[in-house]
């Protein structure tokens, strides 16, 4: 495995920074926020400089109970191969549930959620890691993900189906150690048994950020300073194996850049004073009966329909208000909840900020008291674009002026589309558009 060195997430906001900052060795950008034709000159400039450049997807729901799809794959394909990239990264989470294998509408959660650690899901995964191994140019590598819930019945600890994971598939792991503090806080799970747990040596890089704690829930922002706890771990991780990389995200709030470099100062320090000392690994957890035979590539339709079940009636319960299922603690649910939800208002005020220009302060209200009852199902622009439909047929905003505003706006951006084949939507579309032109 190529050894990385010390790097940053990159982002637009911060890009003239990263390229003035000493010691940069490498970058990561989000994969789905660049354009393999049209790459953004900052990461042009740094390629040239033999900065290295990963591309990290937040999309593909390798842990969903759906195969991979393939555009996504070819998007992060090609993405990987403009960016000359060793390697490409994605996560262990799903992102979207519902759908065919389950004759109930999709929904996107507009966020990484936990899969449940048990046979099926595994199975699922390993399956669908190997589909998006065939179709990547390049190794992939899975990261564990913050969770502020954790699923009823649970068959592993993460280390273990971290381990089995690695081990099935050959995957590499992007161990987030602030990830590991998070769920430490939110979910009683320690640090250090998963560290003793996973296989080290599959380690591609490490993921270091700060976040907040809010009434006792951890919230893994990536806007708030390292803790000390979450260097402690990357400590800890440091002095078992030398990671090949350590990278410092932070996607929101951004500091000046003397404070970002204090921040690399003190993971520099973290790994470089670590003393490794190998230590000697748990046994692997026993496999249930059968598990060969999957772990060999078996069918897996039986525990892919399994899982979107499971998913989607979670999914539906944190996006549109039905029950939560069985087992589930219902305060954890309703604080995931409100945090999906805000983040949604969050995105689409940032992709269509003209909505809070136009609504002023009763933009968030609003916008959440409509993410209550309609789940997102085509991205955060067409949630822009259905929130504007959704306040236009309801005769909102009551200002006749910003009423006018945003009748214009969504006009302009609903455009054209491919016609449904089924005649019912075409009517309904066709309606909707008369009514917002008067």
């Amino acid at each position: 495995m190529k050894r990385l060195g010390t790097g940053i997430g990159w982002r637009p906001e911060i890009a003239d920074a990263v390229e003035r900052m000493p010691g940069i060795d490498w970058v990561e950008t989000v994969a789905e926020n660049v354009c393999a034709g049209h790459l953004p000159e900052s990461l042009r400039r740094l390629r040239e400089r033999g900065v290295t450049v990963v591309p990290h997807g937040v999309s593909l729901g390798l842990g969903g109970a759906d195969h991979p799809d393939e555009a996504r794959l070819a998007a992060l394909a090609e993405r990987a191969e403009a960016l000359g990239s060793p390697l490409v990264t994605e996560h262990i989470a799903f992102v979207r549930a519902g759908g065919p294998l389950t004759a109930s509408p999709s929904m996107e959660a507009g966020h990484l959620l936990p899969v449940p650690r048990t046979r099926d899901a595994l199975d699922v995964l390993c399956a669908n890691i190997r589909i998006a191994q065939d179709a990547l140019p390049v190794p992939l590598a899975v990261e564990n993900i913050a969770a502020l819930i954790s699923w009823p019945g649970e068959e592993m600890t993460e280390g273990q189906f971290l381990y089995e994971l690695a081990d099935r598939t050959g995957v590499r792991l992007l161990i987030d150690v602030a990830n590991l503090h998070t769920n430490h806080v939110n979910r009683g799970e320690d640090p250090a048994r998963a560290l003793d747990e996973l296989p080290v040596e599959a380690i591609a890089y490490v993921h270091v950020a700060g976040g907040v704690e809010r009434d006792g829930v951890w919230h893994d922002s990536h806007a708030h300073p390292v803790p000390p706890p979450v260097l402690d771990i990357l400590a800890d991780l440091a002095s078992r194996a030398t990671p090949p990389g350590v990278l410092l995200e932070r996607d929101d709030n951004f500091p000046e850049a003397a404070e970002l470099e204090r921040e690399l100062a003190a993971i520099r320090e973290t790994v470089g004073t670590a003393v490794v000392t190998p230590r000697r690994r748990p046994a692997a957890p026993g496999t249930a009966d059968g598990a060969s035979a999957r772990a060999a590539g078996g069918d897996t339709g039986p525990a892919r329909q399994r899982i979107a079940l499971a998913q989607a009636a979670l999914l539906s319960s944190l996006v549109a208000g039905t029950p939560g299922p069985e087992g589930f603690d219902r305060v954890r649910l309703g604080v995931q909840a409100r945090a999906l939800a805000a983040k949604r208002a969050g995105v689409v005020a940032k992709v269509a900020p003209e909505l809070p220009g136009i609504l002023g302060e009763a933009y968030r209200a609003a916008f959440l008291a409509y993410a209550q009852g309609h789940p997102m199902n085509g991205g955060y622009r067409r949630d822009a674009l259905d929130f504007a439909e959704h306040l236009l047929l309801a005769g909102r905003p009551e200002d006749a002026e910003a009423r006018r505003r945003l009748r214009s706006w969504w006009l302009d951006r609903s455009g054209p589309t491919p016609p449904s084949r089924h005649p019912v939507a075409r009517l309904a579309r066709a309606t909707r558009r008369a009514l917002l032109r008067r």
